[in-house]
């Protein structure tokens, strides 16, 4: 993760959400950063699809989820492999044994994925990226989205491995993908790997951040198929051992609500706080395109962006978390999606 608007302070400070005023005025004719990629395709394949239809708050359920067990060991194995891989920046030969990684798990799991391939202008020069994606056709061809990003931020001075900020989401994403491969699913499920989701310099600067879920947007809109994704769970630095998430106020309200009521039915509202912050990550495109979207992350850990995000700072228990409440919340979003 490398954009939080507000500072990362001690337990209960909430993030300056005035700046948010000034990223979502993109949305009245002001290019927004999905307008102005600066990536171009390679290779590039259908995408998938989402709009808000303004469906009201439900709590009716469809196939359930609760036979579907989240795997928190396995998971933590998809972590300390990616974290074995040391530094995982974008374009990194480490990157590609991530790609290489994850694209082995989902073909033992049986799951359809491609490769969405572009070259990135970074201020370091154009970097070629790879964004994967992963389809489990469902009773109906619109989208629901579930997205990770997979690298991890560029430094020179330290050895920066991202238990947390990258190796944490993915491999709940990799878990998730998983059970939900077993279930009847309402909607198609969409799995989506990000790549160069992290500053390649400096996140405020030159566009230079979210490479991966802007190209994403920016591909869909061209190919038609925005209008078919429903809605995108963002997991973003979950691994925390002493996990706190709060509501980001720039995700769709319904959609917090969703999650957030899952996570207070099953026993974790402690985990997820009502308090607010205001973050600046993979969802913003989304939102900004009219994707109904909701940012998961815990915006307080100590080890963000320095050595110490290592397996010591991380654990399976807050992969569980939240692998859990995003199962429990996908019945009544479905519900409201229909």
């Amino acid at each position: 993760m490398g954009g939080i608007r507000g500072a990362r302070g001690a337990r209960g400070a909430i993030g300056a959400i005035g700046a948010i005023g000034a990223i979502v005025a993109n949305c009245s004719g002001a290019p927004t950063p999905a307008d102005k990629t600066d990536i171009a395709p390679v290779n590039d394949s259908a995408i998938a699809p989402t709009r808000d239809n303004g469906i009201a708050p439900t709590n009716g359920q469809l196939a359930p989820t609760s036979a579907i067990h989240f795997d928190s060991a396995r998971a933590w194995k998809d972590l300390e492999a990616q974290v074995a891989f040391g530094p995982r920046p974008a374009g990194s030969a480490a990157l590609q044994k991530t790609r290489d990684y994850i694209l082995g798990e989902l073909k033992k799991a049986g799951i359809e994925t491609r490769q969405q391939i572009f070259i990135a202008k970074t201020p370091l020069g154009e970097t070629s990226m790879a964004n994967l994606i992963a389809t489990i056709p469902g009773r109906r061809p619109e989208r629901i989205a579930i997205a990770s990003h997979y690298d991890t931020k560029l430094f020179r001075d330290i050895r920066f491995v991202g238990a947390s900020d990258g190796a944490s989401s993915t491999a709940a994403l990799l878990e998730l993908a998983r059970g939900l491969k077993t279930r009847q699913n309402e909607f198609t499920i969409e799995l989506i790997f990000f790549d160069g989701e992290e500053a390649v310099v400096e996140w405020g600067r030159n566009n230079d951040n979210t490479y991966g879920s802007r190209y994403y947007v920016d591909a869909a809109r061209k190919a038609g198929t925005l209008k078919d994704l429903r809605t995108l769970v963002l997991l973003d630095m979950i691994g925390d051992k002493d996990l706190l998430i709060r509501r980001d106020s720039a995700s769709t309200p319904w959609l917090v609500d969703a999650v957030w009521a899952a996570a207070a039915r099953i026993g974790h509202r402690g985990v997820f706080s009502n308090e607010l912050t205001a973050v600046d990550d993979d969802h913003m495109p989304f939102i900004m395109a009219g994707v109904p979207a909701v940012d998961i992350i815990d915006l307080d850990y100590p080890a963000w962006h320095t050595a110490a995000d290592t397996l010591d700072n991380v654990s399976a228990r807050s992969l569980q978390i939240v692998g859990d409440v995003v199962l429990a919340a996908l019945p009544d979003i479905e519900a409201r999606l229909r």
